[in-house]
């Protein structure tokens, strides 16, 4: 079955990189309607266009595939990093609060 949250995934990273549709086909060297169909998860790609598409987003296969992966914690734990890092030390610190409660109300549910 396709997965429509990888898809919107190479779409949001395409759209971060500042390319639509058109430009990114013509970058790949493949049809605008492929990367539409990619996109919408109405297919996906094969092993080798696949690569094609992380090379062409610049990007990591778990960057793309975060959503639907049982094991990609670390990836998640590094982006919400990256996300924290803009934001004013008083959100951070409320943020993190919250992040250290949850962990904290887990692990005694265990």
């Amino acid at each position: 079955m396709i997965d429509k949250r990888v898809g919107k995934r190479i779409k949001e990273r395409r759209e971060a990189l500042g390319l639509t549709q058109e430009e990114f086909a013509e970058k790949l060297n493949v049809a605008t309607n492929y990367i539409s169909t990619i996109e919408r998860g109405a297919s996906f790609p094969r092993y080798e266009k696949l690569v094609l598409l992380l090379n062409g987003l610049q990007t990591s296969a778990d960057a793309i595939f975060c959503d639907v992966l049982d094991n990609c914690s670390e990836y998640k734990a590094s982006e919400l990093s990256q996300m924290l890092d803009g934001l004013p030390s008083e959100d951070k610190k409320r943020i993190l609060g919250v992040v250290e409660f949850m962990v904290k109300q887990a692990k005694e549910d265990m």
